[in-house]
């Protein structure tokens, strides 16, 4: 959402709540009130380290050719990945030179820390009977070295860090996959994650896993700013770029992984359809990357796109990939990619209501305002179907069309509904916007936000090539594929095991369906707009 939708242009603090609500992130909770509801706004197998006080190499088992994810989830998990001991709020910390690389690609590490060591173990996360992560390599003890102060640029106000390197990484052995890092000091307590990618160089006839790492980072207050606000809690103090050139605040460095994305590719591996994995920034990228990919999915929280990288997703849409946007608030915001001292594509520039004052929008580049705002309005609803509609909501999902192929095997009918299901942000069918026919809805959920009443809406729509798309139209989708109980814990949200089974099933109906080909040519879609809506 912009400055100008927000009551009293309190974006910043609305949306640092919104991640506390989102995210139950203990770093982010209690950070102000909600701004608002604005309608449309809103064991270890090995490879080698080098470098200061580098570990020994240890011997690399080889990945087959055309990565197995079967197999790979058949070898034993490691259910001690977790954070458990996290110590201060400096006592270490760090990031990776590269988001993503090839398999064997190294990549820098840029590590600081209190402690006199530290030990870096390298997790690759999946399914593996349930520990959902498989310890693929871990370092000897590394010299420890506390690196200098961040420094915040003047103008942009973007967080900088020029951290030494501390080590390189070599991922040869790796399997295709999304990793996390994990940072133990020693001879103090501290523990925290490093997120990288190791991506597919090709996707043909694979379900291609697309992490959001332009959302987590414009998310990311490390530094005491973020894109959305400054130390003073207001929006006005926001940074307009910020940079991967540091770490991850939220979730002990995780980012927004483990509630957005984690519970997702945990189902996914358990399935064994044929994976491929990217993050925004290779699909912004590689313009080549999806050709033939069988299905393209946008997880939970997916906010900030390029250009670039939406014109990627329909290209491959309209070639006959199935699209799959598994969360709400999807392709939002207009970013521009730029390189930093790092290397391309590691800074994230956004500056919103202030898009005149951007030195790349005087160039004659897109503003980097929302899609569906002036100048070069291009609403998000022609490739996602459905649009976004406001937030904070938390509300029931009403089930609306149970005898579509989604539903099967769920037992829901009409009117069924899950408690907490809609939230913490939501999206509707709105046919004001552009919005691609035949278009059905599977669920009508009312909402009413800060006062206003509204709907949210689960759509799947097809095209002429033959690919189907889908949106949940909930941000919480991902985040209930793990609810157990009977949600009265408060965790997950409220949410139970009733919306753990549905969203599961559901989910795995899906993945099946689009692993197949264009599911719209075997599961087309069937106009319901007029019925659901009335007249529309």
């Amino acid at each position: 959402m912009d400055q100008e939708h927000i009551p009293g242009g309190a974006e910043g603090a609305g949306r640092r709540r919104f991640l506390a609500i989102a995210t139950g992130a203990a770093t982010a909770a209690g950070l102000g009130s909600v701004a608002g509801c604005a309608s449309g706004g809103g064991g270890a197998s090995g490879s080698a380290l080098r470098g200061k006080g580098a570990g020994k190499e240890a011997a690399p088992e080889p990945v087959p050719a055309g990565f197995d994810v079967k197999a790979e989830n058949a070898r034993p998990g490691n259910a001690d990945w977790r954070v458990t001991k996290a110590g201060p709020a400096r006592a270490i910390e760090g990031f990776a030179d590269k988001v993503s690389v090839l398999p064997g690609e190294p990549f820098g590490l840029h590590v600081s820390t209190t402690a006199p060591r530290f030990t870096v173990s390298a997790y690759r996360m999946g399914w593996y009977g349930g520990a959902r992560a498989r310890l693929v390599w871990r370092s000897e003890a590394l010299p420890g070295v506390r690196q200098p102060e961040h420094t915040v640029e003047a103008g942009t106000r973007m967080v900088r860090t020029r951290w030494a390197r501390t080590a390189t990484v070599d991922t040869k052995g790796w399997p295709e996959g999304c990793y996390l890092l994990r940072l133990d000091a020693q001879g103090g307590e501290g523990q925290r994650f490093v997120p990288v990618t190791v991506r597919s160089a090709a996707t043909a006839g694979r379900t291609v896993i697309v992490n959001a790492v332009a959302t987590w980072q414009a998310y990311n207050r490390w530094g005491g700013y973020g894109s959305y606000d400054g130390p003073s809690g207001g929006y006005a103090s926001r940074s307009l770029s910020v940079t991967f050139d540091r770490p991850y605040e939220y979730d002990d460095g995780a980012g927004l992984f483990l509630v957005y994305e984690a519970p997702l590719i945990a189902l996914a591996e358990r399935l064994g359809i044929p994976l491929a994995y990217a993050t925004t920034t290779d699909v912004a990228r590689e313009r080549r990357l999806l050709e033939g990919a069988a299905a393209v999915l946008s997880l939970g929280h997916d906010e900030y796109w390029s250009p670039e990288q939406r014109a990627h997703f329909t290209a491959a849409r309209d070639a006959g990939s199935n699209i799959a946007v598994l969360g709400a608030n999807c392709c939002f915001r207009r970013i521009r990619l730029e390189p930093s001292e790092l290397g391309p594509d590691r800074t994230v520039v956004c500056y919103k209501s202030s898009y005149d004052q951007d030195p790349g929008f005087r160039r004659g580049q897109p503003a980097t305002v929302d899609f569906r705002a002036a100048p070069g309005a291009d609403p998000e609803s022609s490739l996602l179907g459905v649009i976004y509609d406001g937030y904070p909501v938390d509300a029931p999902y009403v089930v609306t069309n149970p005898g579509h192929w989604l539903f099967e095997g769920t037992g829901v009918k009409a009117g069924d509904g899950f408690a907490h299901l809609v939230g913490v942000e939501y999206d509707k069918v709105d046919t004001g916007f552009p919005t691609p026919r035949p278009i059905e809805i599977l669920a009508h959920s009312p909402v009413v936000c800060e006062g206003r009443p509204s709907h949210q809406d689960t759509a799947y729509y097809t095209v002429p090539s033959g690919a189907g798309v889908f949106a949940t139209g909930t941000m919480r989708w991902v985040e209930a594929l793990d609810a157990t109980g009977d949600g009265r814990s408060g965790a997950n949200h409220g949410l139970d095991s009733r919306a753990g089974a549905l969203t599961t099933r559901v989910t795995e109906n899906l993945l099946r369906v689009f692993a197949a080909g264009p599911a719209g040519k075997t599961h087309p879609a069937r106009d319901n707009v007029a019925s659901v809506y009335g007249g529309s």
